[in-house]
């Protein structure tokens, strides 16, 4: 007995590129197994089988557009394979044809890569005959900027993984094509901003070369983009938690689970984000009008072995210390294990990252855009603090918050600050 094996539901994602097919014809494959790799401009998703079986036939792709409902191969059921002596004839794969992006709605599916409408301020570019021996390997943020550009990409070669297209290479592409003829004083990139001039190392000593995680490169460039669109300002606090460590450690020995300060960190800030909804916002587009959200879901910067990841927890407001304090530990735990799905790093207001179990006074986090504003914790330390006429010993945490200018005062980067001082120095504050 034959069935299909279908792409599941994949939420808001629509043309998922296939990044890795898991499976082979003849393979025998149990529920629940991984059998192919999606990869969109945010998050990797491995599509687990449903059945149990041999595979007969593979349906799909690297390089291909997945969709909900595709499928993805022709099984043959284990319990009817033992009965069934004839082999199934695979059937007579059609020859692949280009797959045309149509995630805008500005570009009907009939529409080609050529038919697009160059810039009037961009030359025409060469030519040149392109050989095309495999599907174009880009994401969907990568082919939108082509669009904008008016770049074919089938004349871009690619700098990533299995000559996967990033968006460096398109701009350097219309870059080239810009300045062809001529030898530039200085490379810039597209923000104008002057690149670090290519050294060959080697030439002082012995070298050797580490490509960067696939974690590393994704998040690299969305912090890149954030700091050159951001006017980053950071306020600097400390805050007393001499009172708050001991009754944490209260509760930690109430319930069978570990209740750590990042637990109440979290519930402070979505106090002050409700006292401060600017914080909770975005800025739209036109970059004239201010999204304010009536949510509260707060992401939680976790270092992993191949980069750093930031789970998003969900209404954050509305649930309890302990319940906050699992869904930190069960996010984290698959972060490090890179289980989380792209839903549970979607949908964040604000971001909380801490360095406290390493050490550190401070330190000027980059903010997570779209989001307005990110929150630095650094270890606290044991300092003298003047109090009533005499030094007392009080536990001191460090506080580093980066806010995006446009949307932020100064005056309102300290009002923040001071309101997580006012309750975190007295957590019943939370109560009022």
């Amino acid at each position: 007995m034959l069935q299909e094996i279908k792409i599941p539901d994949l939420g808001d994602f629509k043309d998922v590129p296939v990044l890795e097919i898991l499976i082979n014809a003849g393979d025998t494959i149990e529920p629940e197994q991984s059998l192919l790799i999606l990869e969109s401009d945010k998050a990797t998703m491995e599509i687990p089988s449903s059945n149990v079986g041999v595979v007969q036939e593979i349906k799909i792709k690297v390089g291909d557009k997945a969709n909900e409902g595709d499928v993805i191969a022709i099984i043959e059921t284990a319990e009817i394979e033992k009965s069934v002596s004839k082999p199934v004839e695979k059937s007579v794969k059609e020859p692949v044809q280009q797959v045309v992006d149509t995630s805008s709605p500005s570009v009907p599916a009939s529409v080609t890569s050529s038919d697009i409408r160059k810039p009037h301020n961009l030359p025409s570019f060469p030519d040149k005959p392109t050989k095309i021996e495999a599907p174009i390997h880009a994401g969907p943020a990568v082919r939108h900027l082509a669009r904008e550009l008016g770049v074919d990409l089938l004349k871009v070669k690619g700098s990533g993984r299995k000559e996967r297209i990033l968006k460096d290479d398109v701009r350097s592409f219309v870059k080239q094509v810009m300045t062809e003829g001529t030898v530039p004083a200085m490379s810039f990139s597209g923000s104008g901003i002057p690149q670090v001039p290519e050294i060959d190392f080697s030439q002082f000593g012995e070298t050797t070369t580490k490509p960067l995680s696939r974690i590393k490169k994704i998040s690299g460039n969305h912090l890149h983009t954030g700091w050159l669109n951001l006017p980053h300002v950071t306020q600097f606090d400390e805050v007393d938690i001499t009172e708050l460590e001991a009754f944490r450690k209260d509760l930690s020995k109430q319930r069978d689970i570990k209740m750590t300060l990042l637990t109440f960190m979290l519930k402070a800030c979505a106090s002050a984000l409700q006292e401060f909804p600017h914080f909770n916002a975005s800025l739209d587009s036109s970059k004239e009008n201010l999204i304010l959200k009536q949510y509260c879901n707060i992401g939680v910067a976790v270092e992993t072995t191949n980069g750093l990841m930031v789970p998003v927890i969900k209404d954050v407001d509305k649930k309890g210390l302990f319940e906050l304090a699992g869904d930190l530990k069960d996010l984290s735990q698959k972060a490090r294990d890179g289980k989380l799905s792209a839903d549970e790093m979607k949908g964040g207001c604000f971001t909380i990252t801490s360095l406290g179990g390493i050490g550190g006074t401070a330190f000027t986090p980059i903010i997570n855009a779209p989001e307005v504003a990110i929150l630095g914790v650094s270890r606290a330390k044991m300092q003298p603090i003047h109090i009533d006429g005499e030094f007392m010993p009080c536990l001191m945490l460090p506080l580093s918050l980066s806010y995006d200018h446009r949307v932020i005062d100064g005056a309102d980067g300290a009002r923040f600050t001071q309101y997580l001082r006012f309750i975190l120095e007295d957590v019943r504050r939370l109560l009022l």
